[in-house]
């Protein structure tokens, strides 16, 4: 690596979804990146200079488009300062695009934590709002506090939407519930991504609406939130799978190891390598010891790294998106160009997102310097390094 703070050369092993170079050097200016090359490439532009010193495997920065906080704070809060300091924290962790999940509660709660995210959003510390909620069926809510769910209410889409300023980038709901058209039509003309999940439904409702002429087009973290996969129920997982192998759908997989089996997520790559965008749903205890947290209304209580509500449901995770990636490469067997794929590209595209997930000419510089166990050495974020 050589250069400033604005004007870097980092050679290495590239894996993006644009590029797979043995020895490559990547140029940045300012916060961008401005060429991707092989190394002789880059030599023979400038024969007189002295090579970059390899540093590494090379991947773009990770992107989390379902994260409730970490390191002790919240993103479901009204202080933006808490909410800044989750967001560092995964920064600093690899995951240099957050989008700020917030949960069910009172509508007028959901609306003041929204208006403080969009301040960090519009700040660039954030990429996004996602709500997961309020629109969400009972018998599948998880840890979502079942006392303020809604049927689905354009008035109260409209109050979410007013109150995040075009930075809602994810709203998860349940495509069974009375009213989901009409809110479906609402966040499709606000250009807000519409995600399917904590659905109690069936095969045929669940595709219908990640069919071609349907409204959807992302599923909120496969298989938690929904029935289970029955060979004689096959029910959501199923219906998003098929979508997802025809390249209708994204998945999202919780990648922690305790959201879902290793073979789950193995055979989720199998059916659609490229249509999966791994995820860490971290809470609060993200990166802290065992404890008392809360997420939304609710009180969690993390034993041994797994956070559970009172009535025993996972309540989200508290792995970072780096532990992800590893757990899909080491755990389920995913080649790595498909697992960086999973937590780069793929959920920057589900989300809207131009700027971020790749490494190719004018994208931010976003970039992580792993070894090759994947154990993170640097991070490099919109130009600045983090670590």
């Amino acid at each position: 690596m050589t250069g400033t703070s604005t004007e870097l050369e980092i050679r290495g092993r590239i894996i993006s979804a644009s590029f797979d170079l043995n020895d490559g050097v990547i140029s940045v200016r300012g916060d961008r990146i401005v060429a991707v090359r092989p190394m002789a490439e880059w030599l023979a532009f400038q024969p007189d200079s002295a090579p970059p010193k390899y540093s590494g495997v090379i991947l773009p920065g990770l992107v989390d488009i379902h994260n409730h906080g970490g390191s002790g704070h919240r993103f479901d809060t009204v202080d933006a300062e808490e909410a800044s300091v989750a967001a560092r924290f995964h920064h600093a962790h690899g995951s240099t695009t957050v989008l700020a999940s917030v949960v069910t509660g009172p509508v007028d709660d959901m609306v003041a934590q929204i208006a403080t995210l969009r301040t960090l959003a519009a700040e660039g510390i954030l990429a996004g709002i996602h709500a997961e909620g309020p629109f969400l069926a009972a018998a599948r809510c998880g840890a979502q506090d079942p006392r303020y769910l809604l049927d689905p209410d354009p008035a109260v889409m409209d109050r979410l939407l007013a109150a995040a300023d075009g930075y809602l980038r994810v709203c998860t709901i349940a495509p069974e519930l009375p009213g989901y058209e009409a809110v479906a039509r609402r966040l499709a003309d606000n250009d807000v991504a519409i995600s399917l999940g904590h659905s109690d439904t069936d095969f045929a409702r669940f595709r219908q609406a990640l069919a071609p002429s349907g409204s959807a087009r992302l599923v909120t973290h496969l298989a938690n939130g929904m029935p289970p996969l029955h060979h004689r129920e096959p029910g959501p997982v199923a219906a998003a799978l098929t979508a997802a192998a025809s390249g209708h759908a994204v998945v999202e997989l919780i990648g922690d190891g305790v959201h879902v089996d290793a073979g789950f997520g193995a055979m989720v790559f199998a059916a659609a390598p490229r249509q999966v965008a791994l995820v860490t749903d971290a809470m609060q205890a993200a990166g802290m010891p065992d404890g008392e947290y809360r997420l939304g209304p609710q009180a969690v209580r993390v034993v041994d790294g797994v956070a559970r509500v009172a009535d025993g449901s996972i309540a989200g995770g508290t792995a970072t998106l780096a532990q992800c990636l590893s757990w899909a490469v080491r755990e389920c067997g995913v080649p790595l160009p498909d697992a960086v794929r999973a937590a780069t590209a793929v959920p920057a595209a589900a989300a809207g997102l131009t700027d971020v997930g790749d490494l190719r000419t004018d994208q931010y510089a976003d970039l992580l310097i792993v070894d090759d166990d994947l154990q993170l050495r640097r991070v490099l974020r919109h130009g600045q390094w983090l670590t």
